[in-house]
């Protein structure tokens, strides 16, 4: 039991510290102090050339022994997968100081991810098979510095997950159709695979939906370098979808004061440039919808291993003058709520079942779009 306490203790420091933007100002001192690495910086090359063709380097594809994204939530009904294939870049899950980039095989950096995986990946599994690399990802407090450090522990972990990419590619049948997802960290990083691997190949053809989920993204200076827009229809395909959740009143003044500092993927200061935001009640950019739209939200149990699906229980309005998906009152998730009542965390629990509805819609759409069934 002991043990248990300890691990949800730590697992709470990283989902109530999990959103980078915002960590920056929130006991800048101490949070800076407890987490950013102090060791000298390790300048790690790259993994083996076949280290993803091997069923330890996957926190989640076919084959795995209890494969977290293959969760299900009291109250939600198991579906024949469809026929896409899902590439989930997990968030941050190492907290430890000793390593600018976390090692793959820390236990507890180990452990973190796959309750993130449980808890996120799985609003993806009827799509079709779910693949989530294990990656050395930039360690928790390289998002507290602007240490060079920090840069180029993003870019090992970047380099990590290219490579991921490319096996899962070369692993899933050719021509089929895939889904990109990602959370915080995750969806940062898949920015750039985006960027390098994606637009402008023959395999952006083949992409149902990109969901870069707790991470900003600007319609001005990154879309356009992903060749994609967002997601303005239900049926659309191709296309990004992504949301940052707060209640109200929302206090997000020094999150947007940060991200508006910092360059797009054009290399141009992203200034008061807008947030996209994707409605996932309404599957559009922009929008409201009512509580009643809401089909499940996924309200974990205390010790987050399992949960319930709530119908009706969260509404979601896309502020136009912020991009903030806003919640109205603060619903009751757990206590892991961010200050300025941000849901950064419930990000995709609030709306696990409409997700799933929004992936199955545009996989429908795409197969339709291909002349098949």
């Amino acid at each position: 039991m002991a043990r248990k306490f300890l691990y949800g203790v730590a697992l709470l420091v990283v989902l109530a510290l999990g959103a980078s933007l915002v960590l920056r100002f929130y006991s800048k001192e101490l949070t800076r102090f407890a987490f950013v690495p102090r060791g000298t910086f390790e300048a790690l090359g790259p993994l083996p050339a076949n280290f993803y063709t091997r069923d330890e380097a996957w926190i989640s594809r076919p084959g795995v022994r209890d494969d977290p994204a293959q969760f299900l939530p009291e109250g939600a009904k198991r579906t024949p997968p469809g026929p896409a294939y899902v590439f989930f870049a997990h968030p941050t899950s190492y907290l430890a100081r000793d390593h600018w980039n976390g090692p793959i095989d820390d236990k507890d950096a180990r452990f973190r991810a796959d309750l993130f995986v449980r808890g996120m990946a799985s609003a993806f599994n009827a799509a079709g098979p779910v693949y989530v690399p294990r990656y050395r990802q930039a360690a928790f407090g390289a998002f507290l510095t602007d240490r060079p450090e920090a840069r180029r522990a993003l870019d090992i972990a970047q380099g990590d997950l290219a490579q991921a990419f490319d096996a899962f590619v070369a692993q899933v049948p050719a021509g089929a159709p895939i889904v990109i997802a990602g959370h915080s960290q995750g969806s940062l990083q898949l920015l750039r695979i985006l960027q390098d691997k994606v637009r402008g190949k023959p395999i952006a053809k083949r992409v149902v939906a990109v969901y870069l989920i707790g991470w900003p993204i600007s319609p001005n200076h990154d879309l356009p370098l992903l060749g994609m827009s967002g997601c303005t229809r239900p049926d659309q395909t191709g296309c990004v979808a992504s949301w940052m959740s707060f209640a109200e009143p929302a206090d997000a003044s020094q999150m947007m004061e940060a991200w508006m500092a910092q360059p797009g993927l054009d290399g141009k200061p992203r200034g008061s440039s807008a947030i996209l935001c994707f409605n996932p009640l309404t599957g559009t950019v922009g929008g409201t919808a009512p509580a009643s739209a809401n089909i499940g939200t996924f309200v974990p149990s205390d010790d987050l291993a399992s949960g319930k699906i709530v119908p009706r229980a969260v509404p979601a309005r896309c502020d136009a003058k912020t991009g903030l998906l806003m919640l109205g009152d603060a619903p009751k998730m757990g206590p892991f709520v961010l200050p300025g009542n941000n849901y950064h965390v419930y990000d995709v629990p609030l709306f696990w079942s409409n997700l799933r509805v929004d992936v199955a819609r545009r996989e429908a759409a795409w197969l339709a779009a291909q002349g098949r069934k």
